[in-house]
């Protein structure tokens, strides 16, 4: 097989709309440039969406609906099992494409195509072990039967900084539920999304199962398919401001709704961790993605009798880190996604240092091209400073310190958010007493990455609801029906 090159894997992606089957350009014609965040150059023009598109994109996943519905299981299947094997055939080119429209180095990339896969040999399996019950009523007379039925479209709208497994974990169990779909990319990085459809048309997906409408006018077009009777399921990656609106549209038509929010994730190591375990689960609960992801630790809280040693290792390792381009060999940190990510950074750090905090590395914006935020670890934060309560999403550890458990606990929850809590220590009774306490929806123990697509991924409060992933992630896709039957 040829090396992929930048040249080829953008070949590789389409640029139009995919409706009904078809690939084809907006509506009115209009275009949108996808630029690289290494360098600000548009890589390629993409169709941008209308509203008569996504209403065209929805009629399309409805029309086809109840043939899809009907599809024999295996069928559904095996179609995502073919998707896995050829897309794992296929990762250096969907890395690279990853790679160029969102930053990240070519091995997270390829990471991610890994792990985006597993999301659709997951389904695979659990499409033929939908089921329901059989059971006697206690009266006697009656036999009580529940059958699992797909809920219907569902529109899906995936976020720019994991572009090919934030597709996969929805795509994959509508597919293996019985579900059509109209999916929304983000306009970042509308790319790889493309590339997955033409990946999935290829492998045998009939035509209005899978439709993809990249735009730039996100509430617009998205609106009013959420408002749509016709549409039964509202599926949404992002923040929790953007994610209040649609769930407040979804209401009308009172969709099942699965909603994968913001967060601001402790990384908790109390004194008796393992400190080279512990800084190296910081490094994966930190970096990963470049610090842009919603599980990514926020708040480093350790107690104090480590927490200059846990800095010191922290600073060592973050420092030692190469940043650049990240189709570049050896880099271990590419840039932020746009020029305002890393403009809300810097804002955060120069905030937390004016109250008196220390960057012990980074810290500063570097000179020259692209959007690029070097790794930095901030000791004496106040509780004060934004860096604690606001989401950061790049390579930012502020530590604070605390002496008791309890006091631990207290610092973790404090905040709106609930995905994921990460936690150090050697003490069997505290894992469970703190894992417990914790107000999240995922929490780890002794390691910095909790995602699995065998597990139920989400969060609680202001983090969201719904879980995907795991055998409860297809559950999300199902309706339940009880049939009673008299004797």
């Amino acid at each position: 097989m040829a090396a992929v090159t930048q040249k080829s894997a953008l070949e590789y992606a389409p640029t139009q709309l995919f409706v009904g089957g078809r690939w084809r350009d907006a509506g009115e014609g209009a275009t949108f440039a996808v630029a690289d965040p290494a360098t600000g150059k548009t890589l390629v023009e993409v169709a941008d969406a209308t509203v008569a598109d996504g209403k065209a994109a929805l009629d399309a996943a409805v029309a086809a609906q109840a043939e899809w519905a009907a599809t024999d299981p295996r069928a559904r299947s095996e179609i995502l099992r073919s998707a896995f094997e050829l897309l794992t055939e296929r990762t250096d080119t969907f890395a690279m494409l990853m790679t160029l429209e969102m930053g990240k180095p070519l091995a997270e990339s390829r990471g991610e195509v890994t792990y985006g896969a597993e999301f659709f040999r997951w389904f695979a399996e659990e499409a033929v072990r939908i089921h329901g019950r059989y059971a006697v009523a206690p009266s006697g007379g009656t036999r009580l039967m529940t059958m699992k039925q797909p809920v219907g479209p569902v529109f899906a709208i995936t976020p720019w900084n994991f572009p090919l497994a934030m597709g996969t974990r929805k795509i994959g169990p509508a597919i293996a539920a019985g579900c059509t779909s109209v999916v929304k990319p983000a306009h970042e990085t509308p790319l790889t999304m493309l590339a997955l459809a033409r990946l999935l048309e290829e492998v045998g997906l009939p035509a209005g199962v899978l439709n993809v409408v990249p735009t730039t006018s996100s509430g617009e077009v998205s609106e009013p398919i959420i408002r749509d009777p016709r549409l039964r399921k509202l599926t949404f990656t992002g923040s929790t401001q953007v994610g209040k609106k649609l769930v407040e549209q979804s209401s009308e038509q009172l969709l099942r709704t699965s909603m994968e929010l913001g967060g601001n994730a402790p990384f908790v190591v109390f004194e008796d961790a393992d400190l080279e375990r512990a800084v190296e689960g910081a490094m994966l609960a930190k970096m990963r993605n470049i610090g842009e992801a919603c599980t990514a630790a926020n708040r480093f809280i350790v107690h104090e009798s480590v927490a200059d040693e846990f800095a010191t290792a922290l600073a060592d390792r973050m420092g030692a880190l190469s940043m650049g381009k990240g189709t570049t060999k050896g880099v271990d940190v590419g840039p932020l996604i746009t020029e305002k990510a890393r403009t809300g950074v810097a804002e955060l750090v120069d905030d937390a240092v004016a109250q008196g905090a220390r960057a012990l590395v980074g810290g500063e914006v570097p000179s020259g091209k692209g959007w690029f935020y070097p790794p930095t670890v901030l000791t004496d934060v106040p509780v004060s400073a934004r860096v604690l309560t606001e989401e950061i999403f790049g390579p930012v550890a502020p530590i604070t310190t605390f002496r008791t458990e309890e006091e631990a606990v207290r610092l973790a929850n404090s905040t709106e958010y609930g995905l994921v809590a990460y936690v150090f220590t050697e003490h069997t009774a505290r894992t469970i007493r703190v894992a417990e306490a914790l107000e999240f929806g995922m929490v780890g123990i002794n390691q910095g990455i909790v995602s699995n697509p065998s597990a139920p991924f989400g969060g609680v409060k202001h983090s969201g609801f719904g879980r995907e992933g795991g055998f409860e992630g297809i559950e999300e896709y199902l309706e339940t029906k009880y049939v009673g039957l008299a004797l």
